[in-house]
């Protein structure tokens, strides 16, 4: 079952507000989170203003390796993409040259194919990689929602010792 919203979540924990939400709600909660929509997951959080900044410092530690990761393939990218510029330069250079035989012309253009074989598979597997780093930057962002909700449902209990219904402030 998917949850969509944040009225549907109340619901499904059987409270009216964030306000009721007990210790043994707050475990419901944090093993409801793989079937909430990340938008919905973050809505649910964000209730929490000790779990906002944790997740925010989370969140923008992972943007910036990715931005790193990002850039850094970006260079190699461009290193590759240069050479192989290079040696299709040189392959056109010898093969505008006069009094080439047939082999030798021949060569020279299974050179420039096999050239742009090799930059087609560059762009195919970055595109994969990138593909591949986005993939871990959500998966990263659900585990600190996750884990949010764990670190709420721990700091519920903890303040909740005496009175295993007392309620959490929100």
């Amino acid at each position: 079952m998917g949850y969509k919203s944040e009225d549907e979540i109340k619901q499904a924990l059987g409270i009216e507000s964030w306000r009721n939400l007990s210790k043994d709600k707050v475990i419901r909660l944090a093993a409801m989170v793989p079937d909430m929509g990340t938008e919905v997951a973050l809505k649910v959080v964000e209730q929490f203003p000790a779990f906002r900044d944790l997740a925010r410092d989370a969140v923008d530690a992972m943007k910036n390796a990715h931005e790193s990761t990002l850039s850094a393939n970006k260079e190699s990218q461009e290193y590759v993409y240069l050479a192989l510029q290079d040696v299709r330069e040189t392959l056109k250079g010898e093969l505008d040259k006069d009094g080439l035989s047939w082999e030798n012309r021949h060569y020279l253009i299974e050179g420039m194919r096999e050239n742009g074989r090799q930059v087609c598979q560059k762009d195919s597997e970055n595109k994969k990689i990138l593909n591949g780093q986005l993939k871990k930057v959500l998966l990263g962002t659900g585990a600190v929602v996750a884990l949010g909700v764990a670190f709420v449902g721990g700091k519920v209990m903890a303040e909740s010792k005496d009175s295993p219904e007392s309620p959490l402030e929100a």
